[in-house]
């Protein structure tokens, strides 16, 4: 005689499985701020590594070091007005700051694509244009519902939210245009230097979640809940 569930265990297990669903599901569920912060924190880590192979030094350039990779963090019409940011090397019309389409990092899975969520000067670079060449990804509005995209104090100079690397992967702080004088000693202000953790801090309506910059190094890790230590 051949033995089988009855149709009570089967109900039984069937019950058994929706309540463990019910339990485990909601744990597993990813968070857009989450999923928002681990793609900005790739990015940074990208620019740095741009920073690493890519050096700017140029002997005949007395203002070579506004050349340098950054990740710009803007929030303007072409952004949608939401927490956007673009990473590029201003090597064009005498490194005013801003970026144009050729000076913005290509995509390394998508050479179609630039590495920005949309930057104000340039049609192309207007994340509401037909002919956007950029991603929607770095748009963190648009894509994870950011609501605000804020930077501690340690990371900013005059309110500019950007941050650049040199050439051993350190990171220094504000708008790369606005730098004064040239050569290696300009562009390593004190005033510049990144000296204390610099903190980057995306929310929502529900939730925030921080990215830590450590100074000298340039490491970057996400935060954990409670702001103690990193994952």
């Amino acid at each position: 005689m051949q033995k089988a569930f009855t149709l009570i265990e089967l109900v039984f297990v069937i019950v058994i499985i929706g309540v463990l669903a019910v339990a485990i599901i909601p744990r597993v569920q990813t968070n857009p701020v989450e999923e928002a912060a681990i793609q900005l924190l790739s990015h940074i880590r990208y620019a740095r590594h741009l920073a690493l192979v890519d050096d700017k030094y140029d002997v005949n350039n007395a203002t070579w070091f506004k050349q340098r990779w950054q990740i710009a963090f803007i929030s303007s019409k072409e952004a949608a007005y939401g927490p956007s940011y673009t990473i590029y090397a201003d090597t064009s019309n005498n490194s005013t700051g801003d970026a144009n389409e050729i000076e913005i990092a290509l995509n390394p899975l998508n050479s179609n694509q630039r590495l920005t969520g949309g930057h104000s000067g340039d049609i192309d670079l207007d994340i509401k244009s037909d002919s956007f060449v950029g991603m929607k990804k770095l748009n963190l509005k648009l894509s994870y519902g950011i609501e605000s995209l804020t930077l501690s104090s340690s990371c900013k100079v005059y309110g500019s939210k950007r941050i650049y690397f040199d050439y051993m992967g350190r990171p220094i702080k504000g708008k790369l245009g606005k730098a004064s004088g040239g050569g290696n000693t300009k562009a390593y202000e004190p005033k510049n230097l990144i000296q204390e953790n610099c903190y980057i801090k995306l929310s929502n309506s529900n939730k925030d979640v921080s990215i830590k910059i450590t100074p000298e190094t340039g490491y970057s890790c996400i935060m954990k809940a409670d702001n103690s230590s990193c994952r």
